[in-house]
């Protein structure tokens, strides 16, 4: 029997960059529902639209497998369904025959990392998954259990620092075009404040220069896709010290090592 992971994550990004942080230990794509370990198979989706909505997305999670252990990944669709998204599928799936549970989260301006942490940890707790005291740190268990606030469990940011951290590394003249060309948007008179409403949020800037090499390395396709297809989180980009860590996390949480 292989060692089960289950990982939420805030959005498909993420579960992006959990995939290519894994994918080096072996852990591959399951595409087909008939190479899916059957232990996962609750996780699947089987009403169409989900809660009647026809706009919501389907739920189903990444599902990764090697030899040794099968992994999902699943986006909880927002930072504010984390918790809520571990209890219904700790209803689905028995949890006491995984080996680890984590989540990964967003930090930023408004709530600082170390307060990020407790909150989840407190929810986490009031549904019975005690986290570790440190965010970033893996609980004993089984399951092993534990949380990592990006992008190194003390420093406001997200995901896309880290990625533009991987940018300087693999791309850094296009990472200084992208970075020009988001600059030159304060002198652009003709932009209105209903337009720039999401690029003035704190994470607004990045999240932009991030869309932009994306949008150079595929072309009308989501940085979910340029995630999945590009050099990113290949490589060199493994070895970035803040990226690193979140690997060491999910490898000590997973038993991938």
């Amino acid at each position: 029997m292989p060692k089960y992971g289950y990982i939420v994550v805030e959005g498909p990004h993420d579960v992006e960059f959990a995939y290519r942080l894994l994918r080096p230990f072996h852990l591959s794509r399951v595409q087909l529902e008939a190479d899916l370990d059957p232990f996962f198979e609750p996780l699947i989706p089987r009403k169409y639209p989900p809660d009647g909505d026809l706009q919501k997305r389907m739920t189903t999670p990444l599902f990764l497998q090697s030899d040794t252990h099968a992994v999902a990944i699943h986006s909880a669709i927002g930072d504010t369904r984390l918790i809520q998204t571990v209890e219904e599928n700790a209803d689905r799936i028995d949890m006491t025959q995984v080996t680890g549970i984590g989540i990964i989260l967003d930090s930023d301006n408004a709530i600082i990392a170390a307060d990020r942490y407790a909150i989840i940890k407190e929810g986490m707790q009031a549904k019975g998954f005690a986290l570790p005291q440190a965010a970033g740190t893996v609980a004993a268990g089984p399951p092993k259990l534990g949380a990592f606030v990006l992008p190194d469990n003390h420093n406001a940011g997200t995901l896309e620092s880290l990625l533009i951290e991987c940018a300087q590394q693999v791309y850094p003249n296009l990472l200084q075009s992208a970075i020009t060309h988001v600059n030159s948007v304060s002198a652009d008179g003709t932009l209105m404040a209903d337009d720039l409403e999401d690029f003035n949020k704190p994470a607004g800037r990045n999240k932009a220069v991030v869309g932009t090499i994306a949008s150079i390395l595929r072309p009308g396709k989501s940085v979910q896709v340029s995630l999945q297809d590009n050099r990113w989180l290949r490589d060199a980009a493994l070895n970035i010290a803040r990226v690193k860590a979140v690997q060491d996390f999910l490898v000590s949480l997973l038993e991938l090592a």
